[in-house]
């Protein structure tokens, strides 16, 4: 079995959006994609429905691959897309019905220790390089 997500890692004045899930772990938002959608519209999607931000895609910036088991026994192999994203919003909203207990704002080097996955952490590293990239830093 193979599954197509995708997410964003989302800046406002440098900090990045997380996401608290109820175990206590911080993750990045991010979905499978819908029959038919684009990446780029799934991960838009992602981001709003789990932190209620709107974002803008300021540029891809990779993808992960990893294998899991699904509920029912089956072995998955899961590709994530990520997007560096900015957005204006600061309201979070986390989505509850998904696990989500706490969406906020953090500075890149606190996300990067917070975030649980390492791969996640490395899209957030390669987003705070573009962002102080653009900004001249």
């Amino acid at each position: 079995m193979e599954e197509i997500s995708a997410g964003g890692v989302v800046v406002h004045k440098g900090k990045v959006a997380v996401l608290r899930k109820f175990r206590g772990e911080w993750v990045l938002p991010k979905g499978r994609l819908e029959e038919g959608e684009s990446r780029e519209k799934a991960a838009l999607r992602e981001v709003r429905e789990e932190s209620g931000l709107r974002a803008e895609i300021v540029r891809y910036i990779g993808y992960v691959k990893y294998w899991y088991q699904h509920i029912e026994g089956d072995k998955v192999q899961k590709t994530v897309h990520y997007y560096y994203m900015e957005s204006k919003d600061t309201n979070l909203i986390p989505q509850k019905e998904e696990g989500f207990t706490e969406a906020v704002y953090m500075p890149f080097d606190k996300a990067i220790h917070y975030i649980k996955h390492d791969a996640e952490k490395n899209m957030i590293r390669k987003t705070k390089y573009f962002y102080n990239k653009d900004r001249g830093k």
